[in-house]
Parts: structure tokens; sequence; C-alpha cells
């Protein structure tokens, strides 16, 4: 189990999203995961030593630009705290977003808390932290399905001969 450190807590707000919305613009969801993470941090006092987003990155795998560049900052002791919206904004991954949680982090002495369920492993005796690995296999579970459901329609369009890009060449319709 954590525990307070004496200096108090160096937060990292780590936000993530699978697709982007418009390539050009921060996405919506990173903005309202921000606005989350941020108001969560204040009411908690906590220091917000960092931000670390992954627009656009699937949460499969933990080969993350900010992803990474975090645990960089954790590793020199810059972050001693990560907060995340849920669980699957950490990650989609059952085991290797649980070995973050449960051992890793602990390991480097870095709190972890997902507000939407509840978990913070500073608690790790509430009800949620039972569950938490539940989560975590229903997280990858939807990540699959969604890939599964998704090379299933693409399947569908190509062999109905239906043009599967953004913009069809010129001459042609969408």
């Amino acid at each position: 189990m954590n525990i307070i450190p004496p200096n108090g807590y160096n937060a990292a707000l780590y936000l993530r999203l699978s697709r982007d919305e418009d390539a050009k613009q921060e996405s919506n969801s990173i903005t309202n995961q921000r606005q989350i993470l941020t108001d969560y941090a204040n009411q908690q006092g906590f220091r917000i030593a960092g931000e670390y987003v992954d627009d656009g990155v699937s949460g499969t795998s933990f080969d993350r630009p900010g992803f990474q560049q975090m645990l960089g900052d954790i590793t020199e002791k810059k972050i001693n705290m990560v907060i995340v919206k849920d669980l699957s904004r950490l990650g989609r991954e059952y085991i290797g977003t649980g070995q973050y949680i449960e051992q890793i982090f602990p390991r480097m002495g870095v709190r972890f808390i997902a507000i939407g369920d509840r978990y913070d492993s500073l608690l790790d005796d509430e009800p949620s932290a039972d569950m938490m690995p539940m989560y975590n296999f229903f997280n990858e579970f939807h990540a699959k399905q969604t890939s599964r459901k998704t090379r299933a329609t693409k399947k569908s369009l190509a062999k109905a001969g239906k043009f599967q890009g953004s913009k069809p060449p010129f001459g042609y319709r969408h």
C-alpha cells in the first residue's frame, strides 16, 4: 500500500482516446477528460505536475508516446501519482494493465486513481479494488469485439465492391 509522501503528491493526468475525431484538432473526449481530471485533482488538493496525452492511440499496447513519457517522468521521480478518467484510459490489455496497477506503479511508489471506476490504490481494501481485474478483463474484451466487428464490416464492404477509404479517387462515387 502507498503512503502519503511528506511533500504531497505530484500528479500526472493521463488522457487517451483510441481514434481521432478530426486529425487537425484535439478530440472532444480528450478535452472532456482533461476537465474531469483537472477538476478532481484540484478538489483533492493534488499538485498537477504533468499532463500526458495519447490522442488517437489504441490502449491495446503500452508503446504509446504520452504513456512512455509519463513513465520516464515517474522514473525521474517527477511524478508519484497517476490519475485517469477510468481504467480503460490506462489500457485495454488485461494483463499489462493489471501489472502496471498492481506491481509496477506500487514498486515505483506511484499512487494510481481511476476516477470513474472509483479505484484508488491507496484504498486497496475498498470493493472497487476487488472489481478492478474484472473491469480490465472487460476493457480488453471490448477492444477485441470492436476489432472483430470492424474487420467484419470491412470484409463485407470489400465483398460488395464498395469503396472503403475516406475520399474515392476522381471519377468514382462514394
